[in-house]
């Protein structure tokens, strides 16, 4: 049974950075492709970011687009996702989600995915 579990979220000012990390375990890390999504209060989960299996093939939302970056470590089992000049708009509940790489509905659904963790909390200030 794969579990995902997300570190790295806190309090942040505004202009800042934060590097979230998603440690996988239960499966072949190599055969998954992991996503990132956000759920502010009062807002439905929104995609951020996704990274395939083999890391060739990468998305982002648009908001987050141009200062943020996904990158896996499959050594590490870990993905991650740094978001630079960070806004009090990114203040969310940060998820990650893994699916198998042979799921063909589109990276940026959260339908796709079938695995979730818990949750990490990044609160920007302004």
């Amino acid at each position: 049974q794969v579990q995902l579990v997300e570190l790295g979220g806190g309090l942040v000012p505004a202009g800042g950075s934060l590097r979230l990390s998603c440690e996988v375990s239960g499966r072949t890390f190599s055969e998954l492709d992991i996503g990132w999504f956000r759920q502010a209060p009062g807002k439905e989960r929104a995609f951020v970011s996704a990274i395939s299996w083999s890391g060739g093939s990468i998305y982002y939302a648009d908001v987050v687009r141009g200062r943020s970056t996904i990158s896996r470590d499959n050594a590490k089992n870990t993905v991650f996702l740094q978001i630079d000049n960070l806004k009090p708009g990114d203040t969310a509940v940060y998820y990650c989600a893994a699916v198998d790489k042979e799921n063909n509905l589109p990276a940026i659904s959260p339908f796709r995915y079938d695995t979730w963790g818990h949750g990490t909390q990044v609160t920007v200030s302004s």
